[in-house]
């Protein structure tokens, strides 16, 4: 109905659509239209999320080699998951205005503000690392980006955990536990990158060579982020 092409399938080859254009009904409005559209974005988002999470890697290198179809777009993802994790840490230091100290204040403003600078200044980093380093799987800088781009949007996903977990530890007699699981998740968000990397390459490399790929990574990666923190405060 679209492009006028004959079609012989369930979707046309052409523009996509499905073949199935009969009349709007009530039933169909609400099953197809509102539920199945809103069922269809929120069960990719919440898979792709999954895959981050437990094989962010493998992730990666699928939607590289082109199996991009049941992946939320990936940088759309990393605006939206940044996006909450403003508002998260908002609604925190509403509940707990006095857990920041005043002097830091200042700090938690700049990030508020500058935070999508960051983010996008950190993409490059981990790609430029991951190119130079793992340079015999032969992924140009565009690919690094991808699995830059899912270690990334892995590290704020248990960052927004870690300032959920935080708002749960307003409540006084959780704080122990709380302060349990937010250790727990510093610790995964620095080791986040490494599994990533891990989880691509792992069979493409000895664990020594992979381990001391990893080793080089890391350290490549922290004079990086002294450098972009640097960089900020002396322009901040």
């Amino acid at each position: 109905m679209n492009c006028g092409y004959r079609i012989s399938d369930e979707f046309c080859a052409h523009c996509g659509q499905r073949a199935d254009t009969a009349r709007i009904t009530p039933h169909s409005l609400i099953k197809s239209d509102i539920l199945g559209s809103v069922w269809h974005v929120e069960a990719r988002f919440f898979r792709t999320l999954k895959h981050i999470l437990f094989s962010p890697g493998k992730m990666a290198m699928d939607y590289i080699s082109g199996k991009r179809v049941k992946y939320y777009n990936l940088f759309s993802l990393l605006l939206i998951l940044f996006g909450f994790n403003v508002l998260a840490l908002h609604f925190y230091l509403d509940l707990n205005p006095k857990e920041i100290p005043k002097e830091s204040s200042d700090i938690v403003d700049f990030f508020s503000k500058y935070s999508k600078t960051i983010l996008f200044a950190l993409i490059p980093i981990l790609a430029l690392n991951g190119w130079v380093i793992f340079k015999r799987i032969k992924l140009n800088i565009a690919e690094h980006v991808i699995i830059a781009s899912v270690s990334l949007s892995g590290i704020l996903v248990l960052l927004l955990l870690d300032d959920a977990i935080s708002i749960i530890g307003v409540y006084e007699p959780l704080s122990k536990i709380i302060n349990i699981l937010d250790k727990i998740l510093v610790s995964g968000l620095a080791l986040f990158p490494g599994f990533t990397y891990f989880n691509a390459f792992k069979d493409s490399y000895s664990k020594l060579g992979l381990l001391w790929r990893l080793l080089v990574f890391y350290i490549l990666l922290i004079i990086g982020c002294f450098a972009i923190i640097i960089l900020l405060y002396n322009i901040f």
